[in-house]
């Protein structure tokens, strides 16, 4: 591929109000696997958010008022040219995240199918009639878009974190603007020059990369014409943007940090698990809030767990993500290798041990390798943090409930995975679980028909699934008289 054609042909202006524009200033994007700049994107300001919004503001009505069949065609149309523009797409998240191809590829499909999904449940919004059981009248319930909404996403998943977003406020008929991770602008600016080619209107999408997103974000909050933020990214940063939404009674939703158990039971297929544990540890290079960040295995098999996990992690290849041959990326930055250097030898120093992998290469680009740690102690910094990178601490357990408290020993509670050939035991512990999703015997549990989100310091809110659109709808309540 023409690389050099593919970044002349992706906007690095603000998209606003249906097109691009010049920025006052400009911002460097790097590519994590060489260090170097591929690009300069406009940095947005306050001043631009306002305008982005007189745009969506502007077209509001409009865009709710246009019949849900029209709304989910142009849905499905823009579903029709991510695919077919899918290479392009994953290339572009490559040289700007650093995942390999074949996980840009993957990124892009499950992407492109929230349109698809929420193409299909824009007319599937519903409402009920019904009499009033005192036989005073009727109660009728019908639902309207919220109004214009405002989506932080992460840099993780360039095009999906959008995409899971975007598509349900479309749908129910809201506007949106979209302020993306600055590490990865590209990919969203391409999205939305895609979505205005399959027809999408004007000022019913934004996109506003910036390097300041506190002040863009204080001045949307801010503003009375905003009625819904949505965010995906750490604990930290949402707990903040709850208090400040609060102020406003802005209506919010919140996907927030992970740190995911993975148990596997004693009665388990532990090449079936083995398997499900790379997928679940590796996805994404490990960058992924529903990654596998603890293994707690039961000490009767966890030998044999430990030693074919091993052996599977020795197999992953380090390389630049546009290399068909590497099956492992670079992290984000410098920062998250130090952030992953610094977990690994905090578990060391309090006996775990290196397994495979452990060390950082160096650079240029932001690699660290494949890791398993064996024997991780119950204090160790790793089992408590997130870690965001390709690191699997494992630990043992004798009995089933001593597994059910280690999982729920963490303020997180967004995903977990199951391994046990044991229905009963799947069912009776996924309930006992903490957890807003849970994986039974599988490895990958994101499906767009499903709904994602978390509990306790995860979030709150669900995306994808037939409850991802009802986070963009307002319930209104008509009484009439018999």
């Amino acid at each position: 591929m023409d690389i050099a054609a593919l970044l002349s042909s992706v906007p690095t202006g603000l998209w606003i109000g249906g097109e691009e524009r010049a920025g006052q200033s400009t911002f460097e994007v790097l590519n994590p696997a060489t260090e170097d700049v591929i690009a300069r994107v406009a940095d947005a300001t306050p001043q631009d958010g306002i305008a982005a919004l007189d745009a969506a503001a502007a077209v509001e009505k409009e865009w709710a008022a246009t019949p849900p069949r029209e709304r989910g065609e142009i849905l499905r149309s823009v579903f029709e040219t991510i695919t077919a523009r899918a290479e392009d797409v994953a290339t572009l998240m490559t040289l700007e995240m650093g995942k390999v191809l074949a996980e840009s590829r993957g990124e892009v499909k499950y992407g492109a199918e929230f349109f698809r999904w929420f193409a299909e449940e824009a007319v599937r919004i519903g409402g009920r009639y019904t009499p009033s059981p005192a036989g005073t009248g009727r109660i009728v319930v019908t639902k309207s878009p919220v109004g214009p909404c405002y989506a932080v996403t992460p840099w993780n998943f360039p095009l999906a974190m959008g995409t899971r977003k975007i598509g349900p406020a479309l749908a129910a008929g809201c506007t949106m603007l979209v302020k993306p991770a600055a590490e990865t602008p590209l990919t969203m600016l391409l999205l939305a020059k895609l979505m205005a080619d399959a027809g999408l209107p004007k000022g019913v999408l934004s996109v506003l990369p910036t390097t300041s997103p506190g002040e863009l974000t204080k001045a949307l909050m801010d503003d009375g014409r905003l009625r819904k933020l949505t965010f995906t990214g750490s604990t930290g940063v949402g707990r903040a943007l709850v208090q400040q939404g609060g102020e406003k009674l802005l209506r919010m939703s919140m996907e927030l940090g992970g740190n995911a158990p993975f148990l596997v039971f004693d009665d388990a297929d532990i090449d079936a698990a083995v398997d499900g544990a790379i997928l679940a540890k590796m996805r994404n290079g490990g960058e992924a809030c529903t990654a596998a960040n603890r293994f707690h295995v039961a000490n009767a098999v966890r030998e044999e767990f430990t030693t074919k996990l091993v052996q599977r992690m020795s197999e992953f290849t380090l390389g630049n993500g546009l290399d068909e041959n590497a099956t492992l990326g670079p992290l984000i930055n410098a920062k998250q290798v130090g952030t992953v250097t610094d977990l690994v030898s905090d578990a060391v120093s309090r006996g775990a041990t290196v397994a495979v992998g452990g060390t950082a290469p160096g650079g240029p680009g932001y690699f660290y390798p494949a890791t398993v740690l064996a024997d991780v102690p119950a204090d160790a910094r790793i089992l408590k943090e997130e870690v965001f990178g390709p690191v699997a601490p494992v630990t043992g357990f004798d009995t089933e409930d001593e597994a059910i408290a280690a999982a729920n020993d963490t303020e997180y509670g967004l995903a977990a995975y199951i391994y046990t050939q044991s229905l009963d035991r799947a069912l009776r512990v996924s309930e006992a679980l903490e957890s807003g999703m849970v994986g039974v015997n599988r490895g990958v549990i994101s499906d767009p028909a499903a709904p994602f989100g978390g509990v306790k310091s995860s979030g709150f809110g669900r995306e994808g699934g037939t409850e991802g659109i009802e986070e963009y709808l307002d319930t209104k309540y008509i009484a009439l008289t018999p």
